[in-house]
């Protein structure tokens, strides 16, 4: 071989010959590298200016877009007709669902190259359960569990479950707490009017266990989308069933507070100068997706199991921390984001402005010509920025007054929010706290409730899930995981392993409930 390679090639010979990685990870980062190999969608100097700034980023979604971010199918569609295209018949038993699950999900794609929505299973298997019994189900559902863990090995990988107590959504939590597996991502969908409190116990044990699942406010997402159908994705993203998100672009708001001269310059001049410059972005790569890939001649729309118009940007923002502190210190306001009130209601000013712009923004490929606002959960390359609009590492305060100082943003925030809190492991001991503090960030207007303990091995990081002993093995031995690497990056970049873990109190308080 010749030793002079350029830039390209040196980077492919790297992969290739990278001792941490297997067959088809090399192939995933050499398929990446071919597509970061193309000439950039053209843009308009100031767009590009924003992005080489770090202000814009298109979260490296690559320079021509052949597939959706995120895509979620219509899985009870789907078992129902079966599939031309793949030569299968309808599902007849729960046998036959699982089977058609399974193969559908290695055609369904994402930025990841796995499926991040592997459905509403609970929803979406009922109809097939027939005369099985309680133990049947269990033992059918938890090698298919495993099934998933170990064929699509990623984190970003997500089931639904819930609002309804039925036998399928018991067998999944009673699985994935023994398992405790990084994949699938688990949401329980919470719905007062419908879920028994003790099956919401058994989310919230599972959480002290695990630290899985999310559980989400599921009045509050049926809300946003008047049909209710929608799905929660990838680590907490609400998106339209049948659809998903074709791109996802942020904007750092600790970058842009830094450029203000105050206040006003922040909301009335820079916020809808760079928001435009965002739709530019998503308009351009929507465009691609939509115009150019051939994505939408492919089987899943022939067959109605996504519809195009039901695919929408997802506008995204982090750094709300910085932000506030820089815009507080430059008005020579004392108090900092997620102590102070008046640092907090800045903070939710920023978000009524940033909700205001999105509605007021057309764009081309959206949700009746929007898109869709969301608090990006950062990534492994971000420093000394917070994602979302979470509350510092390593400065969170008590559980109680850090929901209270945040639960205001959830409203806005319709494609997903999500503050993780990290509670000591005391909690263990006393799995009812966890319960009344879900319930009460739940009601306080929370639209997920997302919570690490301290102790367990299982961990999230932006909203995927890590093992600390792969991380602790991952620079010498790899990882069979797809998302381990990326929690190894962010645990050395990002300081979320600097979570200040805290003891639940105040969670019976009469004014919280």
């Amino acid at each position: 071989m010749s030793n002079s390679l350029n830039s390209f090639q040196t980077r492919v010979q790297d992969i290739i010959t990278d001792a941490n990685l297997n067959p088809k990870q090399k192939s995933q980062y050499l398929a990446l590298e071919a597509e970061g190999n193309l000439p950039y969608l053209s843009l308009s100097e100031p767009a590009q200016a924003a992005m080489d700034s770090g202000i814009l980023c298109d979260l490296f979604e690559g320079h021509a877009p052949f597939k959706p971010r995120y895509v979620l199918p219509d899985y009870a569609k789907y078992l129902a007709q079966g599939s031309e295209y793949l030569e299968l018949e309808p599902a007849k038993d729960f046998d036959d669902a699982i089977n058609l699950l399974t193969i559908l999900y290695h055609h369904v794609p994402s930025v990841t190259s796995i499926p991040v929505y592997l459905g509403h299973l609970d929803e979406v298997l009922m109809p097939y359960i027939g005369d099985l019994d309680e133990e049947s189900v269990y033992q059918k559902l938890k090698r298919f569990w495993v099934m998933l863990d170990r064929t699509l090995p990623d984190a970003f990988m997500h089931v639904n479950i819930g609002p309804t107590d039925n036998i399928v959504c018991r067998a999944i939590l009673r699985i994935d707490v023994e398992l405790k597996q990084v994949a699938p991502n688990l949401t329980f969908m919470y719905d007062p009017k419908v879920t028994p409190d003790d099956l919401l116990r058994q989310a919230t044990s599972n959480i002290c266990a695990c630290s899985k699942p999310h559980i989400a406010n599921y009045p509050m997402h049926a809300q946003s989308y008047g049909d209710k159908r929608f799905g929660i994705v990838s680590c907490y993203n609400s998106l339209p069933l049948a659809g998903g998100s074709n791109t996802l672009v942020r904007m750092n708001l600790k970058l842009v507070a830094e450029r203000a001269l105050d206040l006003d310059d922040f909301l009335n001049h820079l916020l809808p100068d760079y928001s435009e410059l965002m739709v530019e972005l998503m308009d351009a790569r929507s465009a691609f997706l939509h115009e150019k890939s051939y994505f939408f001649n492919g089987f899943l729309a022939q067959e109605g199991l996504i519809e195009e118009s039901r695919f929408a940007p997802m506008f995204g923002i982090y750094g709300m921390a910085e932000a506030v502190n820089i815009l507080m210190e430059k008005a020579g306001a004392q108090g900092l984001y997620g102590h102070n009130a008046e640092a907090n209601e800045l903070g939710y000013q920023i978000s009524d402005k940033l909700a205001e712009i999105v509605e007021r923004s057309t764009v081309k490929y959206g949700i009746d010509g929007k898109a869709l606002l969301h608090a990006q959960g950062g990534i492994a390359i971000d420093k000394d920025v917070t994602p979302g609009v979470r509350v510092p590492y390593g400065t969170e305060p008590d559980p109680v007054t850090y929901v209270q100082a945040t639960a205001k943003h959830h409203k806005y925030y319709t494609s997903g929010i999500s503050d993780i809190l990290t509670i000591d492991e005391t909690v263990k001991s006393n799995p009812e706290a966890m319960f009344n503090l879900c319930k009460g960030a739940l009601n306080s207007g929370y639209r997920e409730f997302t919570a690490n303990v301290a102790s367990n091995d299982l961990v999230r990081v932006t909203g995927y899930m890590i093992k600390l002993s792969d991380i602790e093995k991952f620079s010498e031995h790899g990882s069979r995981k797809n998302t381990t690497w990326l929690g190894a990056e962010a645990a050395n970049n990002t300081g979320i392993l600097q979570r200040s873990p805290r003891v639940v109190s105040m969670e019976i308080q009469p004014s919280y409930k």
